[in-house]
Formats: C-alpha cells, structure tokens, sequence
C-alpha cells in the first residue's frame, strides 16, 4: 500500500498544503474544529508524516546521541548492545532517533562534542566510561548541553546521572568470597582514570578489611578492559608465589580473558580458584563453566537514561536525575567454596 502524502491528504481535504501541515502540527492559528477534520482524515487515509521534512521546518533534531568513549574505542563492547537497546526504546516513545558516535581518541571526542552542539544534529547526550575528572563533562557544562552520564565523575552534583553502587558490589563480592572460606583473593581492576575502576577497588579494599584479611598489592593488578588485558593480569597473578584462590574482575570481558589462561593452565574456574565478573552479560552465562558475576541492569539503565535525558530536554533541573542502583550477585558455576 502506497504511503499518502502530504498532498494527497490535502487535496482530500481542499485546503492549502500549509493549513494540513500547521493543523497536523497543532499550530494555535489553525482552528480546533480544523485541527480535528484534518487528523481524523490523516488517520482513515493512514497519512504518515515526513520526519525529515518536519525536522527541517522546525528545526529540531529530535535526535539524541551516544558517544563511544575515546578511551574505549570499542563500538563491539558487549555491554553497549544491552544498554542501547534501553535506550532506543525509551527515546523511541517520542518518535525520536539515536546518533551513534564512535571517537578515535579522548581528545576526538572533545572535538566530536563541540561539532555536534554546534551543528544541532542532537537535542541531548549520554556518555558513559565517565573519568574521575572528566573533561567532556566540563564542556557539556560550559556549552549548556543536555547531558547525561553512565556513571559518575569525581563531582557529579550538578548534573544527570545513572550510576551502580560500585563499591559496594565489590565489597559485596570479596565478602561473598570470604565467607566460602577463601583467603588469597585478588582484584584485577580497571585503568585508574576511570571512576567506576577506581571505585570497584575501594569497594574491593573495603570487602578485605570487613573480612579480617590484610590487604597484598601483589594481589591488586591493572588491566584494560579487553579479554587480553584479563589474560595478562591472570598469568601475572598465577606467577606469584602464593597464588590466589578467587578473584574478582572489573568486568565480565576482562573475567573471561582471566579463565581462558586458567583453563590453558589446566585450572577449573570455581573449582581450583573461583572468578566473579561485573556486568552480567548473556556471554558469561554460556562460557564454560558459566561465570558468576555482579549484575547491573543494562537495559533498564539504557532505558532510564534515554528518559531522564528527555526530562533534562524538556527543561526539568538535571540535578533532580541522579539515580544509583544496586547490583546483585548471580552465582553461576565459578564461585565455589575453598576446599
């Protein structure tokens, strides 16, 4: 069935193109009964309006984007699907369409952000992988651009946030570890300018100190967030004398790089030396063994940003959007009891 243009429908009515298209728009200089008559026959002749024509005349993008950090560079993160499919659903209300952005480096998305203000191609912005002190929240804050971030910054009172309790999940995680009777429980954090990295590991700290264990910084290694950078933490730490009996990842990519080495070492995950991971994804679920982990609502977070980003557009304080929510520990097969 052929679409019914603009035209069509106005031919139909016998009125102007402009009068359809003001009525349609519910421009206050047309009529209420007109605005009703030109509706209800929008409707019968299943008229569609042209979004790009109604861009162009009003000049809004009703579009919001999403940056890829720079930091990052990684479009394939399996967290972003989870989290972008929130986030097209709630913007997908308002008939509204996601920019995606990938940057090359930190310092492109700095440029990145100042063309797309510039321009006017989006009404808003979210940004995750969000720095203790993060430049990109700065210019967002000097240009007076609708924002919201996926998680926190060192000072993130005066802005929109969704954020996880950090700290506690990983406290949570090492208690859980500790109370199985393990005793040598390492940490492969994250790169130290992330925030949530940084927090993860007090949290991780914090479970080690209400366990009654001393704290070994041998135990503490830095990995990029890549399978790779888990293998290279985990063939460090299986190097030491003492080698740990659990771990705890800053992801659950990072955590899967950790087990392939345990299992090129003919080591069993949760078995011979337990593994949680943060996240959650459906891709721990199918290793093997399927990975224990802290989970945090991806999709459910993508889809409170992309409305609380709304709320910021439409004029509401951001500071009224500030949001933390708790993960959870989904135990699999990788965390079990230090026999």
């Amino acid at each position: 069935m052929q679409p019914v243009s603009l035209k069509a429908l106005s031919t139909h009515l016998g009125l102007s193109d402009g009068t359809v298209s003001r009525a349609l728009n519910d421009y206050p200089d047309i009529s209420s009964r007109t605005r009703a008559r030109v509706k209800a026959a929008a409707q019968e002749l299943g008229y569609t309006p042209n979004s790009n024509a109604r861009r162009l005349a009003t000049g809004d993008a009703e579009c919001i984007g999403y940056l890829v950090s720079g930091q990052t560079s990684a479009i394939s993160e399996p967290f972003l699907a989870e989290l972008l499919d929130g986030l097209s659903g709630a913007i997908a209300a308002r008939n509204w369409d996601l920019m995606l952005s990938v940057a090359r480096s930190p310092e492109d998305e700095l440029k990145m952000i100042a063309r797309l203000v510039q321009t006017r191609r989006i009404n808003g912005l979210v940004i995750s992988r969000t720095l203790i002190n993060d430049p990109r929240v700065q210019l967002l804050k000097k240009l007076r651009f609708p924002f919201v971030t996926h998680g926190r910054t060192a000072e993130s009172d005066d802005h929109a946030w969704f954020d996880v309790d950090n700290a506690l999940a990983f406290e949570q995680a090492v208690c859980h570890l500790a109370k199985l009777g393990h005793r040598r429980i390492a940490l492969i954090t994250g790169p130290a300018c992330f925030n949530f990295a940084m927090a993860r590991r007090q949290g991780y700290t914090d479970g080690i100190s209400a366990s009654g264990l001393a704290i070994n910084d041998h135990y503490i290694e830095e990995s990029s967030m890549t399978l790779e950078g888990g293998e290279k933490a985990m063939s460090r730490l299986l190097a030491l004398r003492d080698v740990p009996t659990a771990v705890v990842c800053v992801s659950d990519t990072v955590a899967l790089g950790a087990m392939n080495v345990m299992k090129a070492h003919s080591i069993i995950p949760g078995k011979d030396i337990s593994i949680i991971g943060y996240d959650g994804l459906s891709l721990g679920q199918h290793s093997s063994p399927a990975l224990s982990t802290m989970t945090q609502p991806l999709l459910e977070a993508g889809k409170q940003i992309g409305e609380m980003l709304l709320g910021v557009i439409d004029g509401q304080d951001p500071k009224q959007y500030q949001v933390l929510v708790k993960a959870k520990l989904e135990r699999r097969e990788t965390d079990g009891a230090l026999v």
